[in-house]
């Protein structure tokens, strides 16, 4: 996409083409000017990654996913489990990104804003699709050990599949790979136990 027609800001009759940077340009500015429509948006390192409406499977997962999560936070007061599209403002970014599910704790609710997230959630988890895979698996991945975010999780809705991760040093590890057969845990929540086969229950 190379230009857009948006309406003038200061009359509703009047219109502009908007020019639309290259990658490696894009900025706060251009991001508030993206159209509000089917597609999410995220600008990385001046670059746009777009992100089609989501798959069923991928929605049902991040569904059961948030529910599991919300049902153990809310039972031992932990703190607030949300969903996208919500902006989140990670520390040293200048624009915002998307994630799927994230958890802020207890102690860190003062960064939940009314319109955005202002810091790095405690736990963020992605739920791929074919076409963010590569984008969650690489430059998030990279981004939120960055940003200081303590556990990253990462669910695959074909393999049926999470993978979790925590910061060790200037790395993510993996704590574990959680199949089917198994539960998923967490360091950040030694008690917590989902199992896997509740996650991905759909038939599709």
């Amino acid at each position: 996409m190379a230009a857009l027609t948006l309406p003038e800001t200061k009359t509703t009759t009047e219109t502009r083409i908007y020019k639309w940077p290259r990658q490696g340009e894009w900025t706060y500015e251009d991001y508030r000017r993206l159209p509000d429509d089917r597609f999410r948006y995220e600008i990385i390192g001046g670059n746009l990654y777009m992100s089609p409406a989501p798959r069923t499977k991928h929605q049902l997962a991040l569904f059961e996913l948030a529910m599991a999560l919300n049902n153990f936070a809310q039972e031992q007061k932990a703190g607030q489990v949300l969903i996208a599209p919500i902006d989140v403002i990670l520390p040293d970014l200048a624009t915002p990104v998307q994630p799927d599910i994230m958890f802020i704790a207890q102690d860190r609710l003062e960064i939940v804003r009314e319109q955005f997230i202002e810091g790095a959630p405690d736990l963020i988890v992605e739920v791929l699709s074919p076409g963010n895979a590569r984008h969650d698996r690489y430059t998030k991945f990279r981004l939120y050990l960055e940003a200081g975010v303590k556990e990253y999780w990462i669910a695959d809705p074909d393999a049926c599949t999470v993978d979790v991760y925590v910061p060790r040093g200037n790395a993510y590890v993996p704590l574990g790979h959680f199949a089917l057969d198994g539960d998923i845990q967490s360091e950040l929540f030694p008690e917590l136990r989902i199992p896997v086969k509740d996650i991905f229950s759909f038939e599709l």
